[in-house]
């Protein structure tokens, strides 16, 4: 921290007065003097920054350097315009900006800017003009050679020479020639001019076109008849001193560069200091009179500027000293003080090490003491996950002899017992069906457990492994029929022979491709293909399925993981079984993600690999699945059950994509409901169509889960009244609240007893009767109760609707429905289904019921009582009342 407040306190931090000068050009002398003049000047001033920019007698890189100038924001912007007009704009635009901006030795075009400083130009001309006529003794001749006529300077000379030479009868000007203030300029017409006349006088706006007068004189030996006359008169082995001293100039008039003014000017504005807006620097004639004198002063002046210069580099070597040993003093302090602060703290530390170290003593300690606890409970912890593993290892080998006794058991009634088994097939076959996929399960536990145990020990055989997919998939092709899933196969045309367990490998195919048939849409497809190589063979099974997320890839084969996007419930150890058995082959198993999932399984081939193993005989091997789902025993599916419908039968929406489970409630139930069946796709879309008595809804569906449709369905004024029965094996607490939150009416949990669902079906069917008899007695007079308020709510609005139309005749059940936004044939089964009337029954009778309350009235004939609850005839008022009350209105107003 010291330190840095020591860098901050240097003198370079501060930011001085940044100045800004645009060079017109750098190639001649007189311009490379007032760059000297300025750098001498701001060496007067410590806290000046000057900047100097060559634009090479360039406008538009003078222009730019102008621009970058007002972009930095310096404090003070100096131009020495290369031409008066197209600078103009820019030095113009740099003072709106507002940055102070002095122009020097040239003018522009306008007068915003904030200062100008130089030579009156336009007096050099007159003085030139009257030194010439002074010393005339005769008439005489004149040559004028101008500088960039563009420029302000030459065009202010030329006004001032030739404004005197038009008043004297002396002199004749005879020829102007316009250079640019270089020597080439004046060559060519000076040349020509020459040879047809000798002036006796010739006027150059600067020194270095004089001096090019004087060589070109020379050549010709003219350098004696013509008097020359320049301008500039700088100091200097090449300057218009040193020409008139050696008689090469009759005279020079001195044009002050204004470099050290300029500076001057610009610290002044800058202090906020008035300034004059126009600063004339003074001129003077040099010629043999006066050039010593002159040549005098400017030595003593130069003497001056390197002597300041040189006081100055002593000045600067100085100050650097004194800030180094300024910065070297505050280091020195800082060192100090940080020396003094580490002895406290080290005293500091000292202390509160000797108090932590008994604290950590204390700690370490109590650490060991928990570790030693930890360990402890580890073992214990290891000793009882053991023995629950071992428990359920023993459970489910136990299971598999009462397993075995009932398949045996299905079997041999099903081959003895040939009336019986007619009778009871699909019972018969689902217990036998069922039994052997719980002894699959089973068997998966199994072997986890002895993967998990590295017990699992290989029985490599010989055999073709296309023979084993392709018996293994003709079991799959019924399910995949069920399921309406494409299955197409692609084998080498000879046998790949590969040293497998085929038990095993089995397993690993049968948990693949029934994964692919469970995740595979209708209409789908799976496609496996074997390819054999030099050093393995390839399987490749594909599905056009749902895939996995590309998050749940790296985790996929660990046990119990099911996907993010599998609303299915499984186990979650099929797939790290099998990668297991495939590893144990050596071999690999990868999953693609491209329009579903391709799953990749690589098995080297030889034995070689099986170091350990007891390999078999070198014989081919007859297969024999152990999947056992080709042993399953084909059920009807409901698809070819005949769909025959009873009007006097309450219709039962069945929401379950278990096929066996739908097939089993269907021939159970459908003596007393008409079944229609979903397997939840689309399910809400079908329940607006049919609009049913009543739904049953499992809660693990494909694609939408049983809450959203329960939600969905009780949400939809069309469908809110009608009763919603969740059948799930979800039995935990958070899904039950769930499902109530959702809407359902009844909760049942799988496994459950037919007759329990009979009565749960007879009751919801109870209080739909309650309902709508409390309805069709209440009918416009509906008031709060314990029934569903969205049914409530129709009620009313529906009530209010006839209510509000009731004098209508044309307020037919058609625009009752468009009123509600519903269609016809939904208001008529939610309107049946609530009340137990059509809707026609039901306006007709809240129209007789107003009636009756009118005929108490004898203002009223009863014609107009027709009319006023809506009939369109007394006639057929008359008939209909009677009908209903068994009375005429006439006899019923008696």
């Amino acid at each position: 921290m010291i330190l840095l407040c020591a860098s901050c306190n240097s003198p370079d931090a501060d930011r001085g007065i940044r100045v800004g000068f645009s060079q017109a050009m750098s190639s001649d002398n007189w311009r490379r003097e007032m760059e000297k003049s300025m750098q001498i000047q701001s060496s007067l001033y410590p806290d000046i920054d000057l900047e100097i920019k060559n634009a090479n007698n360039d406008v538009e890189t003078q222009i730019k350097q102008i621009q970058d100038f007002v972009e930095s924001k310096v404090d003070v912007l100096i131009v020495s315009p290369i031409k008066s007009m197209p600078v103009t704009n820019a030095i113009e635009n740099a003072t709106k900006s507002g940055i102070p901006t002095i122009i020097i030795d040239r003018n522009i075009d306008g007068t915003n800017y904030t200062a100008y400083i130089g030579a009156d130009n336009i007096e050099i001309g007159k003085d030139a003009a009257k030194y010439i006529l002074s010393g005339l003794k005769q008439r005489a001749t004149v040559v004028q050679i101008t500088g960039d006529i563009a420029s302000s300077p030459a065009k202010e000379r030329q006004q001032g020479f030739e404004a005197v030479l038009s008043k004297s009868d002396k002199v004749d000007l005879i020829a102007t020639i316009n250079g640019d203030w270089e020597k080439p300029s004046l060559i060519s017409p000076l040349e020509k001019l020459l040879d047809s006349v000798t002036p006796n006088y010739i006027f150059a706006h600067n020194d270095r076109m004089a001096m090019g007068v004087w060589e070109v004189l020379k050549s010709r030996k003219l350098e004696n008849d013509v008097k020359i006359i320049g301008v500039d008169g700088l100091y200097g082995p090449n300057g218009g001193i040193q020409y008139v001293k050696d008689d090469i100039l009759l005279a020079t008039i001195l044009y002050p560069t204004g470099g050290a003014e300029a500076i001057d000017l610009a610290v002044k504005i800058v202090r906020g200091e008035l300034v004059k807006k126009n600063n004339t620097l003074n001129t003077v004639v040099i010629d043999s009179v006066n050039v010593d004198l002159m040549q005098n002063q400017f030595n003593k002046l130069v003497e001056q500027q390197n002597d300041i210069k040189g006081q100055q580099l002593v000045i600067d070597q100085q100050l650097k000293e004194y800030q180094s040993q300024n910065t070297l003093i505050k280091l020195m302090i800082g060192l100090l003080v940080l020396l003094l602060a580490l002895a406290l703290w080290s005293i500091y530390s000292g202390i509160k090490i000797s108090r932590s170290k008994r604290k950590l003593e204390l700690i370490n300690e109590r650490i060991k003491t928990q570790r030693n606890q930890i360990k402890k409970f580890a073992k214990q912890l290891k000793a009882s996950n053991e023995s629950k593993i071992n428990f359920f290892t023993a459970l489910s080998h136990e299971f598999k002899t009462p397993l075995t006794l009932i398949t045996s058991s299905v079997e041999t009634i099903l081959e003895q017992n040939k009336t019986l088994a007619d009778r009871s097939s699909f019972e018969i076959n689902l217990i036998h069906n069922n039994s052997k996929r719980l002894r699959r399960l089973i068997n998966e536990l199994l072997d986890f457990r002895k993967l998990e145990s590295d017990s699992f020990s290989l029985k490599p055989q010989k055999v073709d492994v296309v023979e084993i997919l392709q018996q293994l998939i003709n079991d799959f092709k019924l399910e995949a029929v069920k399921h309406s899933v494409r299955l197409r196969e692609k084998y080498p045309k000879s046998p790949c022979y590969l040293w497998i367990d085929i038990n095993a490998i089995d397993k690993v195919f049968f948990n693949v491709l029934s994964n692919a048939l469970k995740f595979t849409p209708a209409n789908g497809k799976i496609e496996v293909t074997v390819e054999e190589l030099d050093e393995c063979v390839k399987i490749y099974i594909k599905d056009s399925g749902i895939g996995i997320p590309m998050e749940d890839i790296e985790n996929i084969f660990d046990p119990f993981t099911q996907a993010t996007n599998n609303q299915r419930p499984s186990s979650g150890l099929g797939l790290y079984v099998a990668k297991q058995f495939v590893e144990l082959h050596k071999g690999t198993i990868e999953i693609h993600l491209q329009n579903g999932t391709e799953f990749v399984i690589t098995i080297p081939k030889g034995k070689g690999h099986f170091k350990d193993l007891v390999v078999q005989s070198e014989g081919v091997k007859h297969l024999r699945t152990t999947s056992g789902m080709n042993q399953d025993i084909k059920i009807e599916t409901p698809q070819k059950l005949p769909i025959e419908t009873n009007e006097q039968l309450p219709n039962l929406f069945i929401i379950e994509d278990n096929i066996d489970l739908c097939f089993l409630l269907r021939k159970q139930l459908q003596d007393g409901f008409n079944i229609y069946l979903s397997d939840g796709i689309d399910a809400f879309q079908e329940a607006l169509e049919l609009v049913p008595d009543i739904v049953i809804c499992d809660l693990n569906l494909p694609e939408i889960s049983g809450f959203d449709i329960a939600k969905k369905i009780k949400e939809d004024l069309r469908t809110s009244h009608i009763p919603v029965i969740v059948l799930t094996a979800l039995s935990d607490e958070e899904s039950y609240l769930k499902a109530l939150n959702a809407g359902a009416d009844f909760y049942m949990t799988k496994p459950f007893q037919m007759e329990s669902l009979r009565q749960a079906l007879r009751t919801m069917l109870y209080n739909r009767e309650r309902l709508r008899y409390y309805y069709t007695n209440k009918l416009d007079s509906v008031v709060h109760s314990d029934f569903n308020k969205e049914q409530q709510d129709f009620i009313k609005k529906m009530n209010s609707l006839v209510i509000d139309n009731l004098t209508n005749p044309d307020f037919s059940v058609e625009e009752l429905a468009k009123a509600l936004h519903i269609s016809r044939v939904q208001l008529y089964r939610k309107t049946k289904a609530i009340l137990g009337v059509s809707v026609s029954d039901y306006m007709n009778e809240i129209r007789l019921e107003r009636a009756k309350e009118l005929l108490m009235d004898n203002t009223l004939s009863i014609a107009e009582i027709a009319y006023e609850v809506g009939f369109s005839s007394p006639g057929y008022f008359s008939t209909a009342f009677k009908n209903k009350y068994g009375i005429s209105p006439n006899r019923y107003r008696s």
